[in-house]
């Protein structure tokens, strides 16, 4: 089998507003553990029960991307800065 090998470069990635992603996601998540939650016995009696905590993780999880995404935007802008010249927010 032939290795394969890429006939252009790989495009520049997307930065875009990860702090409104990674939010958005976040209540999404938990927007659903809240829709769900009236439903628990029925969750609980089919063997589904495990939907209901997914969703939850899901927005637990979400709510340390945000503070990653937070702290990497910040290390960004301060790199950007630095790279300026200019002082940056501390």
């Amino acid at each position: 089998m032939a290795k394969w090998t890429p006939r252009h470069e790989a495009p520049e990635p997307l930065e875009g507003n990860v702090v409104a992603t990674a939010t958005g996601g976040t209540i999404l998540w938990f927007v659903v553990f809240l829709v769900q939650l009236p439903f628990y016995g029925w969750f609980e009696d089919h063997g589904h029960l495990w939907w209901l905590w997914t969703c939850l993780t899901g927005g637990g999880l979400g709510l340390l991307g945000i503070v990653y995404v937070r702290r990497r935007d910040a290390a960004l802008r301060r790199d950007a800065a630095a790279d300026a010249g200019e002082p940056g927010p501390r």
